[in-house]
């Protein structure tokens, strides 16, 4: 029996995509994902330049198998009559445009939402920049470090005197997932009006969005947290403890499991009344008392062991895994979420997106290849001359 594929949500969508790096191509995957066509715009010669980041799948970059499954790449050189010929014929017939240039680039090539919109008022003109299009960072070099060091990220990230930056590119990743969903709403906004609002989203503030907790905590508490390494920096207990054999993350988020945490794991219910433990306040004051005496009891214990504990107590606890170990995690093999890819070398293993419609058997939809440098270029533009030709055809 043949299962008929459950159609994607935006299948229909026409995307164009002058995109390099992360946070736009992150963007146009998910909508790729979720069934849009997705043409990507690369120059000739090269292509994306994320490309070039690593050569780890069998050759391809790791960095643009992540982000670019499922598009068509077109090579078009945007700085010659011809290649903006074709842009504009594209455009014509898309319903989104997302573009990560600099502010002054995207203005110079008038591909800024504004320009774009003139021209073609049925686009959703979306652009994303390190810092926004006003104000004294307008014009700054914004790589995803940079963004992290401005917005406060790195002064979180460490253990006491050491800072550390995010190990993944979190400044990009959060405007690319910011600009799909001001693009989905966009959509909607469109659907129900016949306008196409422009989508402009700045990395700093996407990344100051995600840090409003502990800028609200800092803002009117007076004190901004403190580094603590895997620890909470206002919850305790909350991090990593060794155990014989390794580690073990676990979380006690209120008095109620602090009790079951006393009872059952430490074999201490007197501690759950004990005035330097009896509310979250007093636990942060003594800390490294209460932490000296989780370790002293889970230490000696194998890891399984303790995590039997904290299952019985009902308290919330996980490994600490590495990356590697990632590939393989259960959550992942028996859930089916690796899915294989077409590629220019070969066929590779990709990730499901979070959620997609299924058939009613479970199976996914087919997500696409990863494009070769200009692999779609003639077919697009074979598709362009069939519905939109150029005067010299007309």
């Amino acid at each position: 029996m043949t299962t008929t594929p459950t159609p994607r949500p935006l299948e229909g969508l026409v995307v164009v995509a002058v995109e390099q790096a992360v946070a736009a191509p992150l963007t146009t995957r998910q909508l790729a994902d979720l069934g849009a066509r997705v043409l990507k715009i690369e120059r000739p010669g090269g292509g994306d330049f994320a490309r070039g980041y690593d050569d780890t799948v069998h050759g391809m970059s790791s960095a643009f198998l992540w982000l670019n499954r499922g598009k068509e790449s077109v090579e078009l050189d945007l700085k010659s009559p011809e290649g903006r010929e074709v842009l504009e014929r594209l455009l014509a017939q898309a319903d989104v445009f997302v573009q990560n240039l600099s502010p002054s680039a995207a203005q110079r090539a008038g591909l800024d939402p504004a320009a774009v919109q003139r021209r073609h008022p049925h686009v959703i003109a979306c652009a994303i920049t390190g810092y926004g299009t006003t104000g004294p960072l307008a014009s700054a070099k914004a790589y995803d470090l940079l963004i992290q060091g401005e917005a406060g990220l790195i002064s979180l990230t460490g253990d006491g005197d050491v800072m550390a930056k995010v190990g993944i590119s979190i400044a990009d990743i959060s405007a690319g997932s910011q600009c799909c969903t001001g693009i989905l709403a966009a959509l909607r906004h469109r659907d129900h009006t016949g306008q196409a609002l422009p989508v402009d989203i700045a990395m700093f503030d996407t990344l100051a969005e995600w840090l409003a907790y502990p800028l609200y905590y800092a803002d009117y508490g007076g004190t901004e947290p403190a580094r603590t390494g895997a620890r909470h920096a206002t919850i305790v207990p909350y991090g990593s403890f060794p155990a014989a054999d390794g580690l073990v993350l676990l979380a006690v988020q209120n008095d109620r499991e602090w009790r079951r945490f006393c009872e059952t794991v430490l074999e201490r219910p007197d501690l759950a009344d004990d005035p330097r433990f009896d509310s979250h306040a007093t636990r942060m004051e003594h800390r490294e008392e209460l932490e000296a005496l989780i370790i002293a009891r889970l230490s000696p214990m194998p890891v399984a062991d303790v995590q039997a504990l904290l299952t019985k107590a009902d308290i919330a606890q996980a490994r600490l895994n590495s990356i590697a170990d990632l590939a393989e995690h259960e959550q992942i093999t028996t859930r089916n979420r690796w899915v294989p890819t077409p590629s220019p070398v070969g066929t590779v293993r990709t990730l499901l997106p979070p959620w997609l419609p299924t058939a009613p058997d479970g199976t996914p939809p087919e997500l696409g290849a990863v494009p070769a440098p200009g692999e779609h270029t003639t077919q697009v533009l074979a598709w362009l001359d069939t519905i939109n030709p150029t005067a010299e055809e007309a």
